[in-house]
């Protein structure tokens, strides 16, 4: 089906200041901003972009790129060239890799200061980003704190976190150099909330990158990223965000969609609504819902859809549903905005509402 606009909710949202990468807008009232970052070697380009390509396609709008090495630079120039989104490069320990990378097309740079040696190597990093109008996101976490902060026993994580990355934030604007996004990921769901507040707090200005860092496989990862990505969202805090996963990367950007649809932000395909069944129920749900799951998957409208296994969840609590159905003994009842439109026997209800989800 046709690719539909995005809905966007009117939920109050930190109101940060705006930065551009590669023309996605990121904070400052702009909608939050799905991203992921590439699992295979950079000098594979043609799979690169390729997996970009599949990527923008399920909802990804910024791509995050590792270049561990100088090899790695001719290759990551033409995934700038020849990729559909704006191309952030991730860089550790050499300042001269962040350098170059900003001279081959980088619409970002992703550094932790922690990592890359002394600050005067920052400071070239921030002097060739700010001659360019390269942003940069300023990533920190437990591993690579600012050594003023790491080994202070005094404090918690979360303290540590807030510490570091306030620090480098005021070093970057010491330098005049204002187009900062920041990150202070941490393992554990509490630790990420109470961090991203504080910052939230301290550096209200500051557009925020959300994320739970190695959040695990793709069951524990999305629950962990569910709840510390969507307490935020709820807050009104974060501007953009990734969902790590050890999992397929459509997985991310499916999760990621999935978090900024239940909070009300974003919704780029149907939600489903769904009973869990119980005794009243007389057809095998179930199937039912996941063939409908499954088959929504390419359905690019903002809609929601429910099935409901009986007239008590039927379409009394599922009123809004764009379109839905209520089940009886081998029937269903097809209904939309709570209006029951006919019914249908069980083998057929599927294929009603999608007959009416193309209709709309």
């Amino acid at each position: 089906m046709a690719s539909q606009p995005a809905v966007f909710s009117q939920a109050p949202r930190n109101l940060t200041r705006q930065i551009s990468v590669g023309g996605v807008k990121i904070g400052g009232g702009a909608p939050v901003i799905v991203q992921s970052m590439l699992d295979m070697p950079t000098t594979h380009v043609s799979r690169c972009v390729k997996t970009i390509e599949q990527l923008a396609a399920q909802g990804c709008e910024l791509i995050r790129v590792a270049v561990p090495n100088a090899k790695a630079l001719p290759a990551f120039e033409q995934i700038c060239e020849q990729s559909p989104l704006p191309v952030i490069a991730d860089i550790h320990f050499d300042h001269r890799l962040a350098i170059e990378a900003a001279q081959r097309g980088a619409a970002k740079l992703r550094i932790n200061p922690g990592n890359i040696g002394s600050l005067e190597q920052v400071d070239a990093i921030i002097d060739e980003c700010g001659q360019r109008g390269i942003p940069m996101r300023i990533g920190v976490n437990a591993g690579s704190l600012d050594k003023a902060f790491a080994e202070r026993a005094d404090l918690t994580l979360s303290e540590k976190l807030v510490g570091s990355a306030v620090s480098f934030v005021e070093h970057f604007r010491s330098r005049g150099f204002e187009d900062v996004v920041l990150s202070a990921k941490a393992h554990d769901v509490s630790t990420t909330i109470e961090t991203y507040r504080k910052l939230a707090q301290r550096l209200p200005e500051v557009p925020l990158h959300l994320g739970v860092t190695e959040s695990g496989t793709l069951m524990q990862g999305t629950i962990k990223s569910a709840i510390a990505i969507g307490a935020l969202l709820l807050d009104g805090i974060g501007d953009t965000l990734r969902v790590s996963l050890t999992a397929p990367l459509h997985e991310e950007v499916r999760v990621a969609w999935g978090i900024l649809a239940a909070t009300g932000l974003r919704r780029r395909r149907p939600e489903l609504i769904s009973c869990p069944t119980c005794g009243r129920c007389q057809v095998d749900l179930q199937r039912m819902a996941n063939e409908v799951d499954q088959r929504l998957q390419t359905v690019e409208k903002p809609l929601a859809v429910a099935v409901m296994g009986c007239v008590v969840n039927g379409p009394g609590e599922a009123r809004e549903a764009d379109v839905g159905v209520a089940c009886g003994k081998g029937k269903g009842a097809i209904f939309s905005k709570g209006e029951v439109l006919y019914t249908v026997g069980e083998d057929a209800i599927v294929e009603a509402l999608f007959k009416e989800i193309e209709e709309l």
